[in-house]
């Protein structure tokens, strides 16, 4: 169709800024993705590129205009991997994203396990905390801790996690331990990413914004605060179970302890018709459940 000439050009040559660049990923000579990319303009009336001898760059309606076109070569490569791909064995790129953390100790070693099953399969794991668009970024699968919400995606819950209130028996020692939640106003507590913790009582949740003696957003700063006698922690269990076992840390406050919250696997809808991503999610939910 007429309509579609010119899109895939436009935002290989917006991803890359460069007609080249484009034409390699293409595989197209420069003069096609050139002239195609013109062509685009001169239906829309308006130009999307700055060109010059050495650099190409969006113009503010290129920036507003390839949004949409990134969604729509993304549907097409994946309607396109979805025929292809029915009826094949998993292989190819498998392109995933999670939490740096989690993803460090517990995701990035179970993707491995799972590619010495498959000599057909390749990786590219994106570890961030950041909340990433996985249509525009080509995302099979991402990784999301905690509470969604209402996720726009399809989301299955790969296991469990659990919080825990910990502080070292060196702290125990000089503070005493706080026996009810309201005795936490007279504790050093350390907050996250997320202020708010949590508990469960007499059958109700219930919540607390500590007064932050220390405050930062990352879990193991928090942890060897906690360790060395500073104060207490909320931090997931991936974090404070060895602590625990070593008897570095102790819990407090169990019988106040919230309901485990989930690990999930978040994906496009059509990405679970595809083996890669199919025998992915069951090699997950048979490690994390």
């Amino acid at each position: 169709m007429k309509e579609w000439q010119g899109i895939s050009e436009f935002v290989a040559t917006a991803e890359t800024n460069s007609f080249s660049a484009a034409a390699e990923r293409l595989d197209m000579s420069v003069a096609q993705v050139s002239r195609n990319v013109a062509a685009l303009e001169s239906r829309l009336k308006m130009q999307l590129l700055y060109r010059s001898t050495r650099s190409v760059s969006l113009t503010g309606e290129g920036k507003l205009y390839l949004p949409h076109c990134q969604h729509l070569v993304a549907s097409l490569r994946e309607a396109n991997q979805l025929i292809q791909q029915r009826n094949e064995q998993p292989q190819g790129l498998i392109r995933v994203t999670a939490p740096v953390y989690y993803g460090e100790q517990i995701i990035a070693p179970l993707l491995n396990q799972f590619l010495q099953r498959y000599d057909d399969l390749r990786l590219d794991l994106n570890l961030t905390n950041d909340t990433l668009d996985l249509i525009e970024g080509s995302y099979d699968l991402a990784i999301r801790l905690g509470h969604l919400g209402n996720p726009r995606l399809r989301a299955r819950r790969l296991g469990s996690r659990r919080h825990y209130i910990v502080g070292s028996p060196h702290y125990f020692r000089r503070y005493g331990q706080p026996q009810t939640i309201d005795d936490l106003a007279q504790h050093r507590c350390f907050t996250g990413t997320v202020r708010q913790w949590r508990f469960q009582q007499q059958g109700k949740t219930q919540s607390l914004v500590p007064e932050s003696f220390i405050h930062c957003n990352n879990g193991l700063a928090l942890r060897d605060a906690a360790i060395r006698g500073l104060g207490l922690a909320m931090l997931p269990d991936y974090y404070v179970s060895e602590a625990l076992a070593k008897g570095e840390l102790e819990e407090v406050l169990a019988a106040y302890r919230q309901d485990d919250d989930g690990i999930w696997a978040l994906y496009p809808e059509s990405r679970q018709q595809i083996p890669k991503v199919r025998v992915l999610l069951d090699f997950l939910i048979e490690k994390l459940g």
